[in-house]
Order: structure tokens, then sequence, then C-alpha cells
């Protein structure tokens, strides 16, 4: 009788380039400039192999979609992935949601004065 497998651990890097590479149909040395970019940080065993993880998976497919879906370049998506790390906010699920239609999935961010209509503005910046 197998026993069950225990729960895998997103964050447990246990894939080796090539395969990560198989798994998001990139090539390994897309995943390298991903990595030479800053949009990814893969762990690395002692003799320096990289190893990624399902988050790190993850992160991939979001940088493939935003870059043939959207048409973001990487630079424009490290300072997503910065924006969403500091704000906390769910950018890319917007993004992604509004490039499939699926808009009401995700709740929009609370306005803030400068983006709320019932705001009036500043005329010293409204005349600008």
């Amino acid at each position: 009788m197998a026993s069950p497998r225990p729960d895998r651990d997103p964050t447990r890097p246990v894939y080796v380039i090539s395969v990560a590479a198989s798994i998001v149909s990139a090539h390994p040395r897309t995943l390298r400039i991903y990595e030479d970019e800053g949009l990814l940080c893969p762990a690395r065993t002692p003799s320096n192999i990289r190893l990624y993880s399902e988050n790190d998976i993850r992160r991939i497919l979001w940088i493939r979609h935003l870059t043939r879906e959207r048409g973001v370049n990487l630079a424009g998506i490290r300072i997503l992935f910065e924006l969403e790390e500091h704000l906390g906010a769910r950018i890319l699920e917007a993004l992604y949601a509004e490039g499939t239609g699926d808009a009401e999935r995700v709740r929009p961010a609370k306005p803030t004065p400068a983006s709320d209509p019932s705001t009036p503005l500043d005329r010293s910046t409204a005349d600008r």
C-alpha cells in the first residue's frame, strides 16, 4: 500500500533549469535572461546549479503572459513586480483578469483622492 505524498511546498527548489524551461515551454537561456534582469532568483546548489521552485515556475508563467499577451517589456515587468511587492496590491491579478475578460473576479482598489472623480482638483494642477 502506497503512502500518500506529503503536501508539496511551493517554495522548495526542485527543478533544474532544463526541466523548468520545459515546463514553461521556454529555452533555458530565456530563464537565464530573466535572472540577469532581476526578475527571478532561483536557488543554487553548492555546485552552483540553478534550482527552481513551483513559485518560480508560476513567476515565469506570469512573465511570459505579460510579455506575450500584454506587450510589457522586461523593465516594465520588474517595475510591476516591485510595485506589487511594496504596495501589497494585486496588480498582476488585475492585469490578468482584464486581459481575459474576468474583471469581476478582482475587486478594484479604493480610489485615491487624485483618482476619485468626486474630489475637486487643485486649480494649480488643473490648468496644466
